[in-house]
């Protein structure tokens, strides 16, 4: 395993086991979204503060993997005390980064990698795509977040 892999762990170990952002907030008037993943029967409330196009406060319950308690976690940590436009192009940073496995394509057609700098510790959940079955387990806080999102907007 490189040096690169293990911190990559330590920090997934570390959000697994000490979360941040976990409880509840007054509904309303913050916005409380649900996210299950019936594959492995991980769960996930957020709820959400929204205030002047600023997500003000988040906090998250729920149970599942260490994969999707590490993703949470530092999904809440990413997007806090930032504007909802910035927390979309973390979440469409975050699922390309899962989704085309790093890559994306330049304008002649040849992959280029994502720069995993932009995205701090996030950038730790990279090597999920290696595990096909549990990108699900990866991305179910994102998908949560985006569909709370759409609930502030409506």
């Amino acid at each position: 395993m490189s040096n690169l892999d293990e911190l990559y762990r330590e920090i997934i170990l570390d959000h697994y086991r000490t979360p941040r952002n976990r409880g509840e907030l007054p509904s309303p008037p913050a916005v409380r979204v649900e996210g299950f993943n019936p594959l492995c029967g991980d769960e996930l409330v957020i709820y959400l503060n929204v205030d002047n196009g600023v997500v003000t406060d988040i906090k998250l319950t729920g149970h599942g993997c260490s994969i999707s308690q590490a993703s949470s976690s530092m999904m809440s940590v990413a997007v806090k005390n930032k504007s909802v436009e910035d927390v979309r192009a973390v979440i469409d940073r975050f699922k390309e980064m899962m989704t085309l496995k790093e890559r994306s394509l330049d304008e002649n057609g040849e992959p280029v990698s994502l720069d995993l700098r932009t995205l701090g510790e996030i950038a730790a959940l990279a090597g999920v795509v290696k595990f096909p079955v549990r990108i699900k387990c990866a991305t179910l806080a994102w998908n949560t977040l985006a569909q709370a999102l759409d609930e502030v907007s409506a």
